[in-house]
């Protein structure tokens, strides 16, 4: 059987990408003056060897297509489903550019009382001190089918939960202005809604999932296709 020189083909592919990456490179610099901006063509396919990169990595940051979940289960090309669900180090997905139309900066972060959410408030936090701007925590309360409590009692447990997750980090953080809030509804619309003008959203992660990213969580897959703002994904410390 003859075989198939794929010589030139990859001598194309390769030429390409140290293009892409001198592009990127260039656009990096011009906007951010002293920034020391390295690049590295690694060949293999995308999702392992961004992942083997997430164990020596601070955060990995991903451009998104916002795919359906569709195309991402057939798509050769998708990359941000799988990385973000198997990533050791924290995750940005930014699907549109980053902006704010608020007079005060501000970013959005989940918490849910995981280990995980407790990770993201401390993301949180840094990033927000570092960009001068304000911290939303979010604590949503999604009505069961069955309430076996009042609905003020919930609600109170929630509230409670939340001041205890984020007591201590204005101490820490005391330039960061930070508030508190409960509202009622599915935790990705609210999210996604709180988060319209943020700089970013912060969310926990927990697990790590195969190439679906079944296990990424709904949240997290939901807040993937719907926020507006670069979403922010963290494993659990």
């Amino acid at each position: 059987m003859r075989q198939v020189d794929d010589t030139p083909r990859r001598t194309a592919l390769r030429q390409a990408g140290s293009e892409a990456l001198a592009a990127g490179s260039d656009w990096a610099r011009d906007r951010h003056l002293g920034l020391d901006a390295a690049t590295d063509l690694i060949e293999g396919f995308p999702v392992p060897a961004i992942g083997r990169l997430s164990h020596q990595a601070r955060m990995l940051v991903l451009g998104s297509r916002h795919l359906s979940r569709t195309a991402e289960l057939f798509s050769a090309g998708s990359t941000v489903v799988p990385v973000v669900a198997q990533a050791h180090c924290p995750v940005v997905v930014v699907g549109n550019p980053e902006h704010t139309t608020q007079d005060t900066p501000y970013l959005v972060v989940g918490i849910d009382g995981s280990e995980s959410s407790k990770a993201a408030l401390a993301l949180a936090f840094e990033e927000a001190d570092l960009r001068g701007a304000a911290l939303r925590a979010i604590a949503v309360w999604q009505p069961p089918v069955f309430l076996l409590h009042d609905e003020e009692v919930a609600l109170q447990a929630q509230r409670r939960m939340l001041s205890e997750a984020t007591a201590g980090w204005s101490q820490k953080y005391p330039d960061v202005v930070l508030s508190h809030e409960v509202p009622i509804g599915h935790p990705v619309e609210e999210l996604a809604e709180a988060a319209e003008h943020a700089l970013a959203v912060v969310v926990g992660r927990r697990g790590r999932g195969g190439y679906s990213g079944m296990r990424l969580g709904s949240v997290v897959h939901g807040l993937l296709h719907r926020a507006f703002c670069p979403v922010i994904t963290v494993p659990a410390a």
